[in-house]
């Protein structure tokens, strides 16, 4: 790691908080992620054996091979966790107890440290230790259930909504607010990051909205799912789409400017029944100019057009680019800057390619106090591995 780099870390709002991070998939390596980007040190501990990994999320991790079936590889890691600020848990329950490395033990030896636990139904309830996916906890959480356009099954968006914002996401805010916690009292504890219960906080507004009449109607055909003309994505001619959402009355005003409608011929905007009618005219105007057409047309008003921007498009966009909302990593990727963006110690996200299963292994050993020789005696038994063999930026 440059020396550059780790000068970062000690202005960054996270700067000086240990994590260890047990290998897992999807939500957790990006909760890990989250808080390596706003300066934690966050150490991955992955299995031994172990080809390749699956982590697309490593950014500004180190890796450290320990091979768990081993009653010496489990009093390492025991080590490592009690040593550490949080201990970041992806396993379902259980898991952690048998190798007697629960919460209720580590906590023992170390009272501050902070046990984020982050599975799909909790750790409680008759679900807690059954398998699932992002679509399973969309479902049990009722969100699903809104999701899908009029007469047509419920339709998952991705896997975004509840192992990443309900996931990940709510687990790295749980882990933020312990350890402001812990500022006061001087005490770790526990975090049961459900993703059925993230999910659906995150869906609070759907929650909280209905006796308001927003969701009164079948899935749909209600004014923020798809159900309105006014909110919704059009197909232009060069085969893009333009997204739509001019709910305001002034705003709708210039969405027919600059279709060039005139409001006096139309139905009346918020008309539900006339909104079939008003879909098949917004429809036919879209599609007789190209998405560059439109953009030209409605940028730079209030009529709330944009384009849908494909992953190719989105860091070239002339807003995107200005407040630099994409970065590339030292490989050419890709992908999104941090956010939020603090004014005094903001993210500083790692650019150099992430690291191989076991490539810091040595070299967190050795900042946990442990002596070459006894780095050595565990490498040969097999109880770490070290796969160091990335030239070091």
């Amino acid at each position: 790691m440059r020396k550059w780099y780790q000068a970062l870390l000690f202005i960054m709002a996270l700067a000086g908080v240990r994590v260890v991070e047990l290998a897992g998939l999807a939500p957790a390596p990006f909760c890990g992620m989250i808080l390596a980007d706003f300066g934690a040190k966050v150490i991955r501990v992955d299995r031994t054996k172990v080809a390749t990994g699956v982590d697309t999320q490593a950014r500004g991790k180190q890796s450290v091979a320990i091979n768990l079936k081993s009653t010496e590889g489990v009093a390492l890691l025991r080590k490592l966790c009690v040593q550490s600020d949080v201990v970041l848990e992806p396993y379902r329950k259980g898991v952690m107890e048998k190798l007697g490395l629960g919460p209720k033990e580590l906590l023992k030896e170390n009272p501050r440290l902070i046990y984020a636990r982050l599975t799909g139904y909790g750790q409680s309830g008759s679900y807690a230790t059954a398998a699932g996916h992002d679509i399973n906890y969309l479902a049990i959480s009722g969100l699903l259930s809104r999701l899908g356009r009029r007469g047509e099954k419920p339709v998952a968006p991705l896997n975004l909504l509840a192992d990443f914002a309900g996931g990940g996401l709510t687990c790295a805010l749980g882990i933020v607010l312990a350890l402001l916690e812990r500022t006061k009292s001087g005490k770790g504890q526990i975090i049961d990051a459900s993703m059925v219960e993230g999910a659906a906080y995150v869906g609070s507004f759907v929650w909280k909205s209905r006796r308001i009449g927003l969701w009164e109607n079948p899935r749909g055909e209600n004014l923020l799912d798809s159900g309105a003309p006014f909110y919704d994505t059009y197909q232009t001619s060069d085969g893009k789409y333009m997204a739509v959402g001019a709910i305001e009355p002034q705003f709708y005003r210039q969405l027919l400017k600059g279709l060039d409608l005139d409001a006096g011929v139309l139905p009346d905007q918020m008309s539900i029944s006339d909104w079939p009618d008003l879909r098949r005219i917004f429809t036919e105007r879209f599609a007789s100019k190209t998405q560059a057409d439109w953009s030209k047309i409605f940028d730079r008003t209030d009529a709330c057009v944009t384009p849908v921007l494909s992953f190719k498009q989105v860091g070239s966009h002339p807003h995107n680019q200005e407040r630099a909302s994409f970065i590339t990593d030292s490989s050419g990727e890709e992908s999104p800057r941090p956010a939020p963006v603090l004014s005094r110690t903001p993210a500083e996200p790692c650019l150099a390619s992430d690291p191989v299963i076991g490539e810091h292994t040595v070299e967190v050993l050795e900042e946990f106090g442990f002596t070459s020789a006894e780095i050595d005696q565990m490498l040969a038994a097999g109880v770490v591995e070290c796969n160091a063999t990335k030239a070091k930026l």
